[in-house]
């Protein structure tokens, strides 16, 4: 397999209090120039900071590559060097082929613009004649699904159209090598499995595709390779659901209680999510043979539209094994909600998961869409009472499901 992507020694330093560069406008450039002779001399120079050291890799041609780690990891800026938004202060990167980035919503389009004039400013910014842009043209407006506001100013555009749009061009132009962030957390649901759907096809047809997130779910899916950064160098870089399962393990302890840092950001406020079980839990985690609880306490506080709370199990690997709603009882997607302080019960029943850390991702209701809520709770389920373990069963789930004998 030939190389696509290749880092060396790549490293980049800032100075602390120093404003980046990649976006600053001519006019804050010449007041910045006027004021500097004004400028007080300081007592000594500001304390550089590597954000990225000493990280090295390939990639292949016509691989899916995630990039994870935790924040302030060097994710972004290694993202800007690959994107050639900013230059490694030493090391070197090599890109063989076109590269078309989405790195935040509206990045490269133009707000006065319309959606079909950002289509044929972004493909020529990707070095695309007319000809060929007009011959994905259609392609790029059903897949965003924007034909209705595509003589519209982009400026006027929501979110999640910023995205649609966004996505489609960096998709279609047909890229070398395609490097896609966090954007798509913006998007509903199903565009995002769109979204990867499409990443798939880009792979399939021989090209590279990077992407970073948080979601260890998507990236277990959608990834062969998974490069860990953490402190600004590689931490470890290899098979996927290895890297994951490493990353998702280190250092996590029972975590059977989440209360929300921030504020309330609407209507629903969660006071705290928990996981409990009829047997108590032992430092080491949950029984296998008891059913697990987990517990969602929240207050309405203002009238709110029908939605649901998500719930969705993953487990060490990142695979999501399952996913569950508050509105599942009801047989329809979306249920009201009544006011007040309420408690909301999902129950995972006894001998139902393998001894194992599993997390819980939970969404918070917002309006018209939801905010997703990563690994907020983290449990291991013991081998005591497990059958599966006795008899060393294979899968990622144990249940001990209904059989019957009958003659015939």
């Amino acid at each position: 397999m030939n190389d696509a992507v290749i880092g060396q020694g790549i490293g980049k330093t800032y100075r602390l209090g120093e404003q980046g560069t990649a976006y600053t406008l001519l006019r804050e450039r010449l007041v910045e120039t006027i004021k500097a002779p004004f400028r007080k001399r300081e007592a000594a120079p500001r304390e550089p900071f590597w954000a990225l050291k000493d990280v090295s890799f390939t990639i292949g041609q016509a691989e899916v590559v995630g990039l994870i780690g935790k924040n302030g990891a060097g994710k972004s800026t290694l993202l800007k060097i690959l994107s050639r938004i900013t230059e490694p202060t030493e090391g070197r990167i090599d890109l063989f082929g076109r590269v078309s980035s989405l790195l935040e919503v509206g990045i490269g389009f133009h707000p006065e613009l319309s959606g079909r004039d950002n289509v044929f400013l972004n493909g020529a910014i990707l070095g695309m004649s007319r000809n060929e842009i007009r011959r994905k043209f259609d392609e790029i407006v059903e897949f965003a699904e924007i034909s209705k506001f595509l003589d519209t100013p982009v400026k006027r555009y929501s979110s999640g159209m910023y995205v649609r749009l966004a996505f489609a061009v960096a998709a279609h132009l047909e890229p070398d090598i395609l490097i896609v962030d966090e954007v798509l957390a913006v998007g509903d649901s199903a565009f995002q499995q769109k979204c990867l759907g499409k990443m798939r096809d880009i792979r399939s047809e021989g090209r590279t595709v990077i992407v970073v997130s948080h979601n260890m779910g998507t990236v277990s899916s959608l990834c062969q390779k998974v490069i860990w950064l953490a402190d600004g160098q590689v931490k470890a870089a290899g098979d996927a659901q290895d890297i994951i399962r490493k990353y998702l393990s280190e250092g996590v302890e029972n975590d059977f209680v989440w209360t929300p840092r921030h504020g309330i950001l609407s209507a629903f406020e969660y006071r705290s999510v928990s996981v409990a079980s009829a047997d108590p839990a032992s430092s080491e985690g949950f029984p296998a043979n008891a059913p697990i609880d987990v517990f969602f306490d929240i207050t309405i506080h203002d009238k709110f539209p029908a939605g649901r709370i998500e719930m969705r199990l993953l487990n060490d690997g990142g695979d999501v094994l399952l996913t569950s709603t508050s509105a599942d009882p009801s047989g329809k997607l979306n249920h009201d909600w009544e006011r007040g302080p309420q408690r909301f019960r999902c129950r995972i029943p006894a001998d139902f998961l393998m001894p194992g850390r599993y997390f819980i991702t939970i969404t918070e209701p917002y309006g018209s869409y939801d905010l997703l809520r990563e690994n907020v709770l983290s449990f291991m389920v013991t081998e005591e009472g497990s059958i599966a373990a006795q008899d060393q069963r294979q899968g990622k789930i144990g249940p001990i499901l209904e059989w019957t004998r009958s003659d015939v």
